[in-house]
């Protein structure tokens, strides 16, 4: 079969062999008169694959001469056919995308006239840079439009890793009730204890805040300026005297880098009723269970960010990576400007 390069495309003019293309693998799109138009990366495929010859100017083109040419004429050509040459070789009906995103992708043993797109595909370079912005625009529009967002990620060595890229909404059953009056914590160096066994007690039970010892709770900073504006500790005794919630913000801010950032964070998943504790052991800001500690695992890794904080992709694997090894999902919670929390969760995808 044989098809013509013309104006950044190539077309199939005898409606047989057009029609035969389209039918199988819904390559292309039917034009009036029977002919076919293909995409150059569809093209390119179907050339690469030995099931189409492509002439320019009455001369046979060779894949390298049409990979050439179509590198040229659109920029990333390179790593867009490379994700989508992998996912037409496992099976999937993939069709170029003439919007912010690359490919549509539709179920496997799907086609075009029985089913619609279940993902769209962004095609990038390991070394290619996003904003947490720009992975919550992606990833929001793509949700609206009924979709999965699916990242192809080509590394230097041409292998693909995928991605779906989500945002999520958490929720969870351990919301700690206010009180009018708290109880009275004393801080040492970077932490505060509340020493009297009652209280400690008390505000231990009321949400898992905290660690308990002996009777005594001991609590980090940022658990500590949430439990002071809930009113569940009223103040902190220091060598200088009492401090008061804004005290204690001030000081967490002096000692800690992104000190708001985390707290907003901390703030919004505890108002929505999840258990949340560091999240050190795991390279993370936060581990958060969604009922109590005693009755379940950890069952996400969250990570504080503002909105035009670089996220690169070796970054991202190691963080899905880690969270798959200790079996938890891992994800980004993106701080905008008025305070408000959304979170943005990175999962691996083997198509």
């Amino acid at each position: 079969m044989a098809g013509v390069l013309k104006e950044g495309s190539v077309i199939i003019a005898d409606p047989k062999e057009g029609n035969q293309i389209y039918n199988k693998g819904n390559f292309g799109y039917p034009m009036s008169g029977g002919s076919l138009e293909l995409d150059l990366i569809e093209a390119t495929f179907l050339l690469e694959t030995g099931r189409l010859e492509v002439l320019c100017n009455g001369e046979r083109m060779t894949f390298e001469s049409l990979f050439t040419y179509s590198s040229s004429e659109s920029e990333g050509f390179d790593i867009r056919y490379m994700v989508y040459r992998d996912i037409r070789q496992r099976g999937f009906v993939v069709k170029p995308e003439t919007s912010d995103l690359d490919l549509s992708v539709f179920p496997r043993g799907k086609t075009i006239s029985n089913s619609r797109p279940k993902y769209l595909v962004k095609s990038v370079s390991e070394r290619t840079a996003f904003t947490t912005d720009a992975f919550m625009d992606l990833a929001g529009s793509t949700q609206e439009r009924g979709r999965e967002l699916l990242f192809g990620i080509v590394d230097e060595e041409g292998d693909m890793t995928y991605y779906i890229v989500s945002k999520r909404k958490l929720s969870g059953s351990m919301s700690p009730s206010e009180s009018d009056t708290g109880a009275e914590g004393k801080l040492i160096r970077d932490r505060v204890f509340i020493f009297d066994s009652g209280q400690a007690s008390s505000v231990h039970s009321n949400g898992a805040f905290g660690m308990m010892s002996d009777n005594v709770l001991q609590l980090s900073l940022i658990e500590t300026c949430y439990l002071m504006s809930k009113g569940i500790v009223s103040s902190v005794i220091t060598e200088k005297g009492k401090m008061k919630f804004k005290d204690m913000m001030r000081f967490g801010r002096s000692l800690q880098d992104e000190f708001d950032l985390r707290y907003k964070a901390f703030t919004d998943m505890r108002d929505n009723g999840l258990v949340v504790k560091t999240g050190f052991k795991y390279g993370t800001h936060f581990r958060v269970y969604e009922r109590h500690p005693d009755e379940c695992h950890a069952r996400y890794l969250v990570h504080s960010v503002d909105g035009p904080r670089i996220l690169m992709w070796p970054e991202i694997s190691r963080a899905v990576r880690l969270a798959h090894g200790v079996k938890k999902e891992i994800l980004f919670c993106r701080v905008n400007a008025d305070g408000n929390a959304e979170y943005l969760e990175f999962k691996r995808f083997r198509p």
